[in-house]
């Protein structure tokens, strides 16, 4: 192994034992059970040493196919050269496999087998012609999409038995190939899906589970190696590393964009289920519409104690694309919303919904103008609202609605200030209820502290009818 074991012989621990006999399990005509296999494991727990073992067994003594071809994939050319140069060290340190073993530039020859080991990645462009018996997928949570992949697995189609083998610590894409292959095997697991060739286990943090990033029992739970770490290093890393980095590279936690908003538990700690908003309670009712695909939401907050509450909520089904918000029954509560509490102001973002909106504010309801795409306006009003939420002045009902959108929302932040956004433009992952939230306790601190007509552009959202055309 490297670092500090670097020169010592390769002693595998109990759940890498455990690893390669789930993988190579036999069917019982003597066939291999799985053609797919994925591992995602933190950082430091010795993946690459395990892969690279698994490589060259593959190149130097598996019977199951002639010829052996041996490919070690990953996103960039240095991640795919650090497989490549761990297997290269174990040649060159065995007598056994230097003996029977060269090592060149760019590949690892066999002569036992006629067999070579070569390293590729996403980076060089999609790799054709290839015939690979055994691919190792190293830190495929990087990968934005899955071309390489499907390039080399779909060149094995002449072999017998060929071993797909992705091995990966979580990163910041949680809609990306490796996720969509982790949420399969976990399908595959529970039964929802059949697929009997394809195998995964997951060591660290699992999807919706919700864990305290500084604990020492969550760091040992997830990191199976947890017996030859350096303990210290990880007390040391938890104090000077960013948190999202830390649960990704450390707990094995995919982490949406890198950057959380909210510290850990801030949210949570704040759920007030018993504390419900009343009739003719006096509150801002923030809105941000779609017109198809996305999702529409309400959010109420509460001018007295700053509670919120989704008022409305209407979001596209999964895989329907033909979905289009009901634009009535929206417009319908908005209307009961005005009924039946005291509402200071109802702003809402204009795009696409100006027509619907005028209406509202022609039948006299307190409807304002506040684009969401705004800086002027976003800035300020994320910082407001995550000093509310961090310091405890508000409350929330508990919806998990609302919590899952605040989730699926990152926090970019520049020279401007920071603001919440998707993952990416294309993220089917709705992050409208955190908007509105955010929407609503700015505005709602701004009628607490009757500074609305003080604050220029900051709080001065205008009626629609008074904007002429060329405003929007």
């Amino acid at each position: 192994m490297g670092g500090s074991y670097l020169g010592q012989p390769f002693r595998l621990l109990a759940w890498q034992r455990d690893v390669i006999d789930e993988i190579y399990r036999l069917t019982p005509d003597g066939r291999r059970r799985y053609r797919t296999a994925i591992l995602g494991v933190a950082r430091k727990n010795g993946k690459t040493q395990l892969a690279a073992a698994l490589a060259l067994y593959h190149l130097c003594a598996d019977t199951r196919d002639a010829a052996p071809e041996v490919i070690c994939a990953a996103n960039t050319r240095d991640q795919a050269r650090l497989l490549f140069a761990e297997a290269s060290r174990m040649v060159r340190m065995s007598p056994l496999l230097s003996d029977i073993c060269t090592v060149q530039r760019d590949q690892i020859i066999c002569h036992a087998t006629g067999g070579r080991f070569k390293a590729v990645s996403a980076d060089a462009g999609l790799q054709q012609g290839l015939n690979p018996s055994m691919i190792v997928m190293d830190e495929y949570a990087q990968a934005k999409n899955s071309d390489l992949f499907d390039a080399l697995t779909l060149g094995s189609a002449q072999r017998n038995e060929p071993l797909f083998f992705v091995i990966s610590t979580a990163g910041p894409l949680p809609d990306g190939p490796f996720a969509d292959m982790v949420e399969h095997g976990r399908r595959v697991e529970s039964g929802e899906e059949e697929d009997p060739s394809f195998w995964s286990r997951w060591y660290g943090v699992q999807p919706g589970e919700t864990v305290d990033h500084g604990d020492p029992e969550v760091w040992q739970r997830c990191n199976p190696s947890w017996e030859i770490m350096n303990h210290a290093d990880f007390a040391a890393s938890c104090k000077r590393t960013p948190e999202a980095n830390f649960r990704m590279y450390r707990l094995n936690q995919f982490v949406r964009g890198g950057s959380t908003w909210l510290p850990h538990g801030a949210w949570d700690a704040l759920a007030r289920p018993d504390r419900r908003l009343a009739r003719g309670d006096e509150i801002v009712a923030f809105v941000d519409a779609a017109w198809k695909g996305d999702s529409t939401g309400i959010v109420g907050v509460r001018l007295d104690d700053l509670h919120a509450e989704v008022l409305g909520h209407w979001e596209a089904p999964p895989g329907d694309p033909h979905w289009r918000t009901p634009l009535a029954e929206v417009k319908q509560r908005i209307r009961d919303i005005c009924g039946i509490y005291r509402v200071a102001e109802v702003p809402g973002d204009p795009y696409r919904w100006e027509v619907a909106m005028q209406e509202l504010a022609e039948e006299g309801l307190p409807v304002v103008e506040f684009p969401t795409n705004s800086l002027a306006r976003m800035v300020p009003a994320t910082q407001s609202a995550y000093e509310v939420i961090v310091e405890g002045r508000m409350s929330h009902s508990g919806d998990p609605s609302l919590a899952r959108h605040l989730e699926n929302a990152v926090v970019r932040e520049d020279s401007r200030g920071p603001r919440l956004q998707k993952e990416n433009a294309g993220s089917k992952r709705k992050i409208d209820l955190a908007v509105c939230l955010i929407g609503a306790l700015h505005r709602a601190q701004l009628f607490r502290e009757d500074r609305r007509t003080h604050d220029g552009f900051l709080v001065d959202a205008k009626p629609w009818d008074d904007f002429e055309d060329d405003e929007w």
